[in-house]
């Protein structure tokens, strides 16, 4: 299927087994299918491709790259890594492996950890503050370098969990789109991990041996509602293997006329006669 002479440095120095290239091979299927399914692609269009070091966006980046050099995204990418001015974190580590890897990028620093430290109470969790002042200055950096999309490395389980999320605490059915248009109307917002699996971006990235940054922010503290859904899932999936993926495919599946929610399927407008929905129960 692929022709791996004269790789990207990026994508250079891969294991050779198997195992491995089918696991790229999938990763590669399902970033150009989301890509394809959803309309993310502008011929000649600028995406500011976010990087924060951690598995995920270290998996994006290299799809993204190597679709770019087989001819199958059109577009030109721009690595961004916004450094929030976390205490400890290695400000050198993706500057230098970036130019190392000859990925054009932009390295920001804003240091929002100050102000998300002041902000929220002791015991609440940081990461509704901490996504809202990194998103507004992604969306700044994105209109300052002629970007018409910002793109991030959520994936198929970050989906799943958000829409978990919703159900449990937020009372609605809904997820992370693939793909929407910001509130001020000016830059799409992308997300090409969506079919990927959580465990194919950490057996990736930990295979090419990328400098994983953790996020030692949201990620020291207890509790989380997110880390609770995820523990969900994972039990989920432990006692019956593929559940994660067919809980995925079914939101692939809406049927509106078979959802209570008056405002999908017009129930006042439905008469005898008319083509009729089976009741799957």
């Amino acid at each position: 299927m692929f022709d791996d002479t004269d790789l990207p440095p990026l994508l250079q120095n891969a294991p050779d087994s198997t195992e491995f290239r089918k696991l790229r091979k999938r990763i590669i299927r399902e970033t150009r299918a989301a890509i394809d399914q959803y309309g993310m692609i502008e011929p000649g269009a600028r995406w500011l491709v976010c990087l924060s070091g951690g598995k995920d966006s270290y998996t994006l980046l290299a799809a993204l790259v190597e679709l770019q050099w087989r001819g199958l995204l059109p577009v030109e990418l721009l690595a961004c890594n916004l450094d929030q001015g976390q205490p400890g974190f290695p400000a050198t580590v993706l500057p230098e492996f970036l130019t190392r890897m000859q990925v054009p990028h932009r390295i920001e620093y804003q240091d929002t950890y100050s102000i998300v430290m002041d902000k929220v109470p002791a015991g609440r969790t940081y990461c509704a503050l901490c996504s809202r002042l990194r998103r507004g200055n992604l969306y700044r950096i994105a209109r300052e370098e002629g970007c018409s999309a910002v793109v991030l490395g959520h994936h198929r389980d970050d989906l799943l969990e958000t829409f978990f999320m919703n159900l449990f605490h937020g009372g609605r059915v809904a997820t992370m789109p693939p793909k929407l248009v910001n509130e001020e109307g000016d830059l799409f917002v992308y997300r090409p991990l969506a079919f990927v699996a959580e465990d194919d971006c950490d057996r990736f990235a930990r295979a090419m041996n990328y400098p994983i940054i953790p996020c030692d922010l949201c990620g020291s503290q207890d509790g989380l509602q997110r880390m609770q859904v995820k523990a969900l899932l994972n039990e989920w999936e432990k006692r019956t293997p593929g559940r994660r993926n067919k809980m995925f495919r079914a939101l692939l599946n809406v049927r509106p006329s078979h959802m209570p929610d008056p405002e999908l399927f017009d129930f006042l407008g439905l008469a005898r006669g008319s083509a009729g929905h089976d009741d799957p129960h």
